[in-house]
């Protein structure tokens, strides 16, 4: 085989290869991703559940989760109404409960928009069944972009445990094994220099593990 010949047999060679790695590559990172919910599909939503701050003596702020269907889409729709005490303390959310097991993934991301003037939300999960008092919640916490879809991407390391809204730094790290609660929140800002009230919205086409 000639010098030219040979050089490009490896040309061909190494391109089927990186093609082949690529592809590979590829699947693999779409074969990691988790489903968790696919609002763009689900009959209804009826099992998520309000929590907001009227848990407390004081809330009165107001949530819910409802489908948005047209004859070209579906997605959810997360509604708050936000009427937080003066220093600021004050939540609106829905959560689910679920069994799910996210070991060997990374992040939770989803796909949504936010409008109204809150943008400041956090996704709030909990483990090994502990759904009520005394036990922490595992928060983290994002800003979204107004009136523009986005994918949000929230690494399962940077969830923290919290318990009525103050850090628990010596608390056990989430399970990722046992997640039993996934919930979306927005906040009045009462350890944080946001501040938010007043009615806001944020559509969800879907959440997944990756």
């Amino acid at each position: 085989m000639s010098g030219l010949k040979l050089s490009g047999w490896l040309v061909g060679v190494v391109s089927s290869l990186a093609f082949s790695i690529s592809s590979v590559a590829a699947n693999s990172s779409k074969s990691s991703e988790k489903m968790l919910f696919d609002f763009t599909t689900v009959e209804s939503v009826s099992d998520w559940t309000e929590m907001s701050d009227v848990v407390r003596t004081v809330g009165m702020s107001k949530a819910a989760l409802t489908l948005q269907k047209t004859q070209v889409f579906q997605r959810a729709v997360f509604f708050s109404l936000l009427n937080p005490q003066p220093n600021g303390a004050g939540f609106a959310g829905v959560r689910k409960a679920v069994q799910l097991d996210l070991t060997g993934h990374t992040a939770i991301k989803v796909r949504a928009r936010v409008q109204g003037p809150n943008l400041h939300y956090k996704m709030v999960l909990r483990h090994k069944g502990e759904q009520y008092e005394p036990f922490p919640t595992y928060e983290n916490f994002f800003t979204a972009k107004p009136n523009e879809f986005e994918e949000i991407n929230l690494p399962l390391s940077e969830f923290k445990a919290y318990y009525r809204g103050k850090p628990m730094p010596d608390a056990e790290p989430l399970n990722l094994s046992q997640v039993s609660s996934v919930g979306l929140q927005v906040y009045g800002g009462v350890y944080s220099e946001q501040k938010q009230a007043g009615p806001g919205s944020m559509e969800i086409d879907w959440i997944k593990a990756v």
